[in-house]
């Protein structure tokens, strides 16, 4: 932790500021070093207990925290075990799931392609109120038939509090959306479901706030946490290749890639999974359906089955 003090600091003023540091961060030894000080500790996570106390003690202008200060349990957790099979994490299949029938044996013909893991969405959070928003929990057997057929393990965005515990209940991964990254409550939730989450990043995000949001899940008992990057646009754009490489340096959890949702259109799509892999993503999440233009929901990004199994095949191959 650096603290920046305020100019013109008097001695008396430094000496009052060391005592109030000394109580309310035992153990710890400052060090100032002209205009700053300087505090490590065994215990990152103080500083961030103790912030907004240090940042209104008289001298102090402004407390700076490193990413693992700020993030202590994300910065140090051990890379998880996941439901996937060993090796790059393919997660596949439509952006929702539409009708029972072409949904299981969609997500048959995936896992043939080299799918590790099925997309499984009951809900979908809307920008339009008259857009389609999924078959909610009709669905869920549905669901749970085709990945069990299929072998594959079944990841579902969660949008409301209640719904975590039973979808983790049933075996789902779940699955945090852009739109909530920021919701706090429905990060607790899941993280106490102790089921595995995939965390997608807010377009706009930064790694500090990413970082943070998997911090609630961890801090309320999930170890298993998949950090999802998706582009900073809704649409037409691409995935943010310099966040993602930065968040991989910054921490062990496993970083997936989503460039269906980061592009938004399906030409575009392949090229960017494979720039994900080769910036040595552990995974790539996409869209992809017997019959795209018939979707009710991001048909445009969405691929077409034997344009999946081609970009599977260069992925596995890419990353053996």
């Amino acid at each position: 932790m650096k603290i920046l003090l305020e100019n013109g600091l008097s001695a008396a003023g430094a000496r009052a500021l060391s005592e109030a540091l000394a109580r309310l961060l035992p153990g710890t030894s400052p060090r100032r070093a002209g205009g700053s000080i300087s505090v490590s500790s065994g215990r990152p996570a103080i500083f961030s207990e103790r912030l907004a106390l240090i940042e209104n003690l008289p001298g102090v202008s402004a407390v700076l925290l490193s990413d693992a200060e700020a993030c202590p349990l994300a910065c140090s957790a051990p890379p998880p075990e996941l439901p996937f099979r060993k090796g790059f994490v393919i997660i596949a299949g439509p952006c929702a799931v539409e009708d029972a029938g072409s949904y299981a044996r969609t997500a048959k013909s995936l896992a043939r392609a080299g799918a590790t893991g099925l997309r499984a969405a009951l809900f979908k959070p809307r920008s339009s109120p008259y857009a389609f928003q999924g078959l909610g929990l009709a669905a869920l057997p549905a669901a749970r038939r085709a990945a069990r057929a299929a072998g594959l393990p079944p990841v579902t965005e969660i949008v409301d509090l209640p719904q975590a515990a039973r979808l983790a209940a049933a075996g789902f991964v779940l699955q945090i959306g852009a739109r909530n990254m920021r919701n706090y409550e429905l990060l607790k939730a899941a993280g106490r479901t102790g089921a595995p989450v995939v965390l997608k990043r807010a377009p706009g995000a930064s790694l500090r706030e990413w970082l943070l949001s998997a911090e609630y899940l961890l801090k309320h008992g999930d170890p298993r946490v998949i950090l999802c990057e998706r582009g900073d646009s809704f649409g037409g754009g691409r995935l943010n290749m310099r966040i993602m490489e930065l968040a991989m340096k910054a921490t062990a959890l496993p970083v997936i890639a989503d460039p269906s949702h980061a592009c938004g259109r399906r030409e575009l799509v392949a090229e960017q999974a494979l720039a994900a892999a080769r910036a040595g993503a552990d995974g790539v999440m996409i869209e992809s359906a017997a019959d795209p233009s018939s979707a009710l929901v991001d048909g445009r990004q969405t691929m077409g089955l034997a344009e999946f199994a081609a970009l599977a095949k260069k992925l596995r191959a890419l990353r053996k």
